[in-house]
């Protein structure tokens, strides 16, 4: 297995929205994330969901600059089409 299908995998979650999300993020984005980047993907991506879910709703702080910014860029993935950023 790729390590871009086992992150694939890590997408599926309890929760729909997070499903949805972090699977269109990473269809999307994953290819142009450095290994830093991945790594913290990765990290984010074993978070229980309502860990996970309060980072990407912006109600937990994250543990690091690098998830940081991924959870800045995931949350792109919120807004519908065509919305200001």
């Amino acid at each position: 297995m790729s390590e871009k299908s086992r992150i694939r995998w890590l997408c599926r979650r309890g929760m729909k929205e997070l499903d949805v999300l972090l699977e269109r993020f990473v269809a999307n984005e994953y290819d142009d994330l450095d290994e830093r980047e991945q790594a913290g993907l990765r990290e984010l991506l074993e978070m229980e969901d309502p860990d996970l879910y309060a980072l990407v709703m912006g109600r937990m702080e994250a543990p690091t600059q690098v998830q940081a910014d991924l959870l800045s860029r995931i949350r792109q993935f919120q807004r519908p089409q065509g919305a200001a950023r």
